[in-house]
């Protein structure tokens, strides 16, 4: 990380990831903290403090108030006044007479209140009235914000990261979107600018607001609009509760922000009538898993009103224990589940709810299944609401078919083609680089015009402005250009809107929505999930059960699709043009071109620091016959990994996993951050498991840390659960001849060397001089 002192001098540094700020959370008051500041403890720690929460959220409230007040004096044709009250609200010395609105909401891993309540705090500090929706899925924030006209968002999550780390993503008032890097600087610039001694006993000027009810109420409406599910026609929305509406007495709890769970204003709703109109989802069983998180009790009441047979809800408590052991994190990078993968000793899901009870429910209703009268789906969601995986028990081989976000999108995509396909024929499909290549691909084949991204569902909401706003310059950094682009032209029908389908394979699909008269474009878990289903049912009617399950497996023809993670890592070492940057590009070109490629780097305006190599098929007699492929390399915007990804057709897996071992092996050895306190605990798990298996109870750590742990290195693939207990893998094997120890650890060494007697042999072979001087001490 940047030195504090010499931050404001590094041209673009942003605070933000790809997705607002992420980070473990302390205390302000935790011993390890004493004496610094918040962005201290943000910038060389790498803590979120609920100062530094209040601060950045004062920062930005601070920022919208300066603009209003500007905006304000220039409509006046005063532009000394628009001047000095600007200049007055940047130094904290006042804002607007007439504060704007803005909307904050969270996930329930703050239970105590704390980080959600400074985010409240510091933006009725900068004079802003908040409307307060306490715990709600993500989407509602920006829904709720078009609603009200309010100028911004806070959403108080670390959406699908684990419970110890807490972020905010902000929303802008142009159609929702994110910040771009333009405005992230900007708000870097002012969080750095400022001291948390000189708002901590600021007042709180602002008005608090409970709406949490009436933003629930426009969410049910939203989502069973058949516009925005794709009900079938003749489903009403539900009707408000009387006693709902933004201004109802606040509601006060732990922190002076509790969540409450109620849901009366949904539950006092007329219901569908039964089997779902026109049939809707008759026959469909159905697992709900909100992860803990803020769709609890929320998602599954919309699927039962949506007409869903049979809705069971899992992992739903709200006790702060947000993805454990649930939501769709532990599904990436999973096609199939088989019933391996729930036994008791060894199975990585046997304690995800809702791979367990779908494996129950669907052997209990297997021969309905093979008749074809019923299906046994799960809907499965994050922490926030804003990604959704669907899975299906396919009873003719006792397993789960997994589909993340590129084969829900093109179920909705191939849906949408075939009943209007003189709208969508040339309507563009949005893929991120993650995607499968292939998916891509096929939907070209349908007709779409396929559009590619960089990581992040901001940068397909910024294809679609672009779309909106009728021009082609990518890499366009500021949302406030979007507007200035829009404004003066025709209002465009919503139906002439040149888009289709966005969507990100960790499962960010983006369909057009509608709030009225206005379209929104949001990530949004829900309505995916309903359109998905509407979709395949759709898409499915006339299929024989068989024919189902063979479809939902293989909507398109997949391709290759692995990542490689390194996690706890230096970040800021990795950038373009950097020693280890251009490393990894020479390895990568080196190795490819070794097994017949044509390989050309390819730049992406909006993320310079992505390191994407274009591998195609090589020409010439003798060259190995190969399909096109990528791999590209990123800091990952949202956790403490950086991932190397690999995307290409299935027959060529092996050497693409080849070329990407080679490139993770660098980042294994040189990108690791060895004052990491979990770095620190990996080299501890690896040492206890090198002499012999052991199983999890076994492993001496803290059981909140072991648990993420285990779970992160078994995604770096440096250790593999067998029935037996945790084992090194050949990674990790690996790994442990070759890491440079921090000191203090040589007893540790001997440990893994007295033990690893594969890794010594490996060690032989890959590392001969290494091994000789540790064994005579003789320089070579």
């Amino acid at each position: 990380m940047p030195n504090p002192s010499k931050i404001s001098e590094t041209p673009g540094f942003r605070l933000q990831g790809t997705d607002g700020i992420r980070r473990e959370v302390k205390p302000a008051s935790a011993p390890e903290l004493a004496g610094l500041s918040p962005r201290e403890a943000f910038l060389e720690r790498g803590f979120i403090t609920e100062e530094f929460m209040e601060l950045y959220a004062y920062a930005y409230s601070r920022q919208l108030a300066a603009g209003r007040a500007s905006a304000r004096g220039q409509r006046r044709g005063n532009a000394d006044a628009a001047a000095e009250e600007s200049a007055s609200a940047q130094a904290g010395g006042g804002v607007s007479s007439k504060p704007g609105l803005v909307v904050v909401g969270w996930d329930p891993r703050d239970t105590r209140g704390v980080f959600n309540s400074a985010v409240v705090r510091g933006a009725r500090k900068a004079g802003m009235n908040v409307l307060r929706l306490g715990v709600v899925p993500t989407p509602l924030v920006p829904l709720y914000m078009t609603h009200k006209n309010a100028r911004a968002g806070f959403m108080v999550t670390a959406s699908h990261n684990p419970r110890d780390q807490n972020g905010i993503k902000i929303f802008h008032s142009y159609r929702g979107m994110k910040l771009l890097p333009q405005n992230d600087v900007e708000l870097t610039r002012a969080v750095l600018a400022l001291d948390y001694r000189s708002l901590k006993d600021l007042p709180e000027t602002g008005e608090v607001v409970d709406c949490r009810d009436d933003a629930l109420d426009l969410f049910a409406r939203f989502s069973l609009d058949p516009a925005n599910s794709w009900l079938p026609p003749g489903a009403t929305p539900p009707r408000a509760d009387a006693e709902a509406g933004c201004g109802s007495p606040l509601q006060r709890g732990p922190g002076g922000f509790a969540f409450r769970r109620s849901l009366r204003v949904i539950v006092a709703s007329p219901p569908f009538d039964k089997g779902g109109v026109g049939g809707f989802a008759r026959g469909v069983t159905l697992i709900v898993d909100p992860a803990n998180g803020s769709l609890s009790g929320i998602a599954a009441d919309i699927f039962r009103r949506a007409g869903f047979e049979e809705v069971v809800e899992v992992n739903a408590k709200l006790d702060g224990d947000v993805n454990l052991y649930s939501g769709v994190a532990d599904l990436e990078g999973h096609k199939t589940i088989s019933a391996k993968a729930i036994e008791r000793d060894s199975g990585p899901f046997r304690r995800h709810k809702a791979i367990v009870k779908l494996f129950e429910l669907g052997r209990k209703y297997k021969m309905e299944i093979l008749a074809g009268k019923r299906t046994v789906s799960g809907a499965v969601f994050d922490a926030d609401g804003d990604r959704f995986y669907r899975l299906d028990y396919d009873p003719f081989r006792d397993a789960l078919i997994v589909l993340g976000g590129d084969e829900t999108a093109f179920l909705q995509g191939k849906y949408l083609m075939e009943r209007d396909p003189k709208r969508y024929r040339g309507a563009a499909y949005i893929n991120t680089v993650e995607s499968d290549l292939n998916a891509g691909k096929a939907a070209a084949e349908l007709g779409f015009k396929f559009v590619l991204s960089p990581v992040g569902d901001k940068w397909i909401l910024s294809r679609i402005a672009s779309l909106i706003a009728g021009t082609r310059q990518l890499g366009i950094s500021d949302v406030r250009r979007f507007e200035e682009l829009e404004k003066g032209k025709a209002a465009m029908e919503l139906d002439r809107i040149p888009f289709a389908v966005g969507s990100e394979e960790t499962g960010h699909n983006i369909t057009l929505g509608r709030l009225g008269g206005t379209p929104v474009f949001f990530g949004n878990g829900v309505k995916s999930a309903l359109n998905t289903f509407a979709a395949s049912q759709f898409l499915l009617a006339k299929k024989s059960p068989r024919a189902r399950f063979a479809f939902l497996e293989k909507p398109f023809k997949p391709g290759f699709k692995q990542t490689l993670y390194v996690y706890y890592v230096k970040k800021p070492l990795f950038h373009k043009g950097s020693k280890i940057w251009n490393r990894v590009k020479r390895t990568l070109l080196d190795e490819g071109r070794k097994l017949g490629y044509d390989v050309k780097t390819l730049a992406f305006p909006e993320e310079p620091d992505m390191l994407y190599l274009a591998l195609k098929p090589g020409r010439g007699r003798g060259r190995p016959r190969s399909s096109p492929a990528g791999i590209f390399v990123r800091n990952s915007g949202t956790e403490n990994k950086i991932g190397i990804n690999l995307r290409g057709a299935r027959t060529d897996a092996a050497k693409l996993r080849a070329v990407g071992e080679r490139a993770v092996r660098i980042l294994l050895t040189s990108l690791k951050d060895e004052a990491n306190h979990f770095y620190k605990l990996e080299l501890e798990v690896l040492s206890q498991v090198a002499g012999k298996p052991r199983s999890e109870g076994e492993i001496d750590l803290n059981p909140a840390e072991r648990t993420r742990l285990l779970n992160e290195m078994t995604k770096q693939d440096l250790i593999r659960l067998f029935p037996e207990g945790y084992r090194l893998s050949p990674r990790g094997k690996w790994y442990i001849e070759s890491n440079p120890l921090p000191p203090g650890k040589s007893r540790q060494r001997e440990r893994w060397i007295q033990h690893g007697d594969d890794a010594d042999a490996i060690a032989e072979t890959r590392f001969p001089l290494r091994r000789r001087r540790r064994d005579d001490g003789k320089k070579p």
